[in-house]
């Protein structure tokens, strides 16, 4: 298997750790006992961490310009 066939599935695997892991923290941060509205909360850290991890990897790896966030004007003097 080549590198390019392999980046997706390792990408997959280090953002479930990352989901996971962020889970295991906030069981030990959140005491318990635990309600719905406690596990909702879990879940919603452990989402955005994952989505902002994997939006840091994109960036950084796949969109390689300057101009990711913003274009230049063009200087135009008359």
């Amino acid at each position: 298997m080549d590198s390019s066939r392999l980046r997706t599935p390792l990408l997959a695997l280090a953002l479930m750790l990352v989901f996971g892991a962020v889970v295991l923290i906030m069981f030990q941060i959140l005491p318990g006992p635990r309600g719905k509205t406690d596990y909702l909360v879990i879940g919603a850290v452990a989402t955005f961490a994952t989505m902002l991890a994997l939006f840091v990897v994109l960036i950084t790896t796949w969109v390689k310009g300057a101009d990711v966030f913003y274009r230049r004007r063009k200087n135009r003097s008359k």
